[in-house]
């Protein structure tokens, strides 16, 4: 059976288009179902950022949930990795947040964890959508059972205590200057104050949203505005999560932006030297620098790539038994302290490094000099471009023109019509070579 609602992260599309309150009243239906398992009374956490749309559809949840007999704890808006966190400390049978994560506000979805704080497996995915499309009213509590809706009081103060014991009795934060950008997002009470309390000068910015301005010119996808405040406030480094706040990217006191590569090399680096890593090596995508798999070589460390997309991360992490993963776009995941991306928890840590080892940030995350890397976008109408004949001719010449001194790497795109294409290697030019006559035969082969 193919997935019609779920994608790589859960459910996203417009809000009020595709993310309806029809469709939300129904996923807290069947979700509800799916995870009513024994005779106790069924919980579900349930968190958003701060898009217009959540108050729609987190209403229109709480009615699918209490209509099969789930009573719903409703914690406002807070971090992806809170609400993870949440829904496992709580014992909650089922946690929800409602984000599009770094999209912009008109965009919404959803987003499950189990009652172990994990993202939902393909299977249970595919059990949810079966149930979407069909019949439920015979499934429907009756009117003894139905669940009762309340409002969780102090979460706040819960998840920044969380945050602040990963890094508390080794290190505290007094004498820095931070700036963190919120992306007017889930994190723009908590990241800033976690901050303060550990002792550390912040300057927030990206901390008033209104249900229009989430991730608008602010935070981890636009990081211009980080940098000219850190910068101005002559800060020791910058902070920007994104609109849910399960990534994050660092600028250092110059104002140069430091992307999740290097932020894994400087976390893997440190837990190594400290006994800290389960297993010699960290898992990244395939889309991860070739200097990142160089610089952790020379520290005796490997590099497992998984597919593009945390989710894929953690799966490798928990196959193989790897404690750190991540992306290039920030999203780190630190499986001793929780079990999807957390952009606070990951700036922690850094921190704790910085703050030990006393060199400035641009010295610190720059422990490999990235390998020239270039991305293009193919868009195709429909057809499977990548099966014909030429295509694959010209990324077999491609590969061999790069041999051993580079990759390349070419992947549909897993929400829209667009063949990605990537190549890398010491020779810049050769790289851009490379790249434009693959997308040049896919085009020819889309048209």
């Amino acid at each position: 059976m193919s997935r019609s609602y779920f994608g790589t992260d859960g459910i996203r599309g417009e809000a009020n288009k595709v993310i309806t309150p029809e469709l939300a009243l129904k996923v807290g239906q069947a979700a509800g179902i799916v995870f009513q398992r024994g005779d106790h009374r069924h919980r579900v956490v349930i968190g958003k950022d701060t898009r217009l749309s959540g108050y729609m559809i987190e209403n229109a949840l709480v009615a699918g949930f209490t209509s099969v007999g789930m009573d719903p704890l409703l914690l406002g808006p807070m971090p992806t990795p809170a609400v993870a966190m949440l829904t496992h400390s709580m014992r909650a049978d089922l946690g929800v947040m409602i984000s599009a994560s770094h999209n912009h506000f008109q965009d919404n979805g959803i987003k499950l964890f189990g009652p172990d704080g994990y993202k939902l497996s393909d299977e249970t995915e595919k059990e949810i959508e079966a149930l979407l499309d069909s019949d439920l009213s015979s499934r429907l509590a009756g009117p003894t059972r139905l669940g009762r809706a309340k409002r969780v009081e102090a979460v706040h103060a819960r998840y920044i205590e969380f945050a602040k014991r990963t890094i508390m009795g080794s290190v505290e934060l007094a004498g820095l200057r931070i700036v963190v950008d919120c992306a007017n997002g889930a994190g723009y009470k908590v990241a800033p104050e976690a901050l303060w309390e550990l002792g550390a000068e912040v300057f927030a910015i990206g901390v008033e949203p209104d249900g229009f301005n989430i991730n608008r010119d602010v935070g981890s996808t636009a990081p211009q505005a980080l940098a000219d405040k850190v910068r101005e406030m002559r800060a020791d480094i910058g902070i920007a999560l994104d609109g849910d706040a399960d990534r994050v990217i660092i600028v250092d006191e110059k104002g140069q932006v430091v992307d999740g590569d290097q932020l894994m090399a400087v976390i893997a680096s440190s837990w190594n030297e400290e006994g800290r890593l389960s297993k010699p090596g960290i898992v990244a995508t395939i889309m991860s620098n070739l200097g990142l798999e160089r610089f952790l070589e020379s520290q005796g460390l490997s590099l497992i790539r998984s597919a593009v997309g945390d989710r894929h991360v953690l799966e490798e992490m928990r196959a193989h038994g790897y404690n750190v993963g991540g992306e290039q776009s920030g999203h780190i995941i630190l499986s001793d302290f929780g079990t999807t991306g957390d952009g606070l928890v990951s700036a922690l840590q850094l921190l704790a490094v910085l703050k030990r080892s006393g060199k400035p940030v641009s010295e610190l995350c720059h422990c490999f000099e990235p390998v020239p890397q270039l991305l293009k976008n193919v868009r195709f109408k429909s057809g499977r471009p990548l099966e014909t004949e030429p295509v694959k001719k010209a990324i077999e010449l491609s590969r061999e023109k790069l041999g051993k001194a580079g990759r390349l790497v070419i992947r549909p795109s897993g929400t829209e019509p667009v063949i990605r294409v990537m190549a890398e290697a010491d020779d810049a030019a050769l790289v851009a070579t490379i790249v434009d006559e693959v997308c040049a035969a896919v085009a020819k082969a889309a048209a």
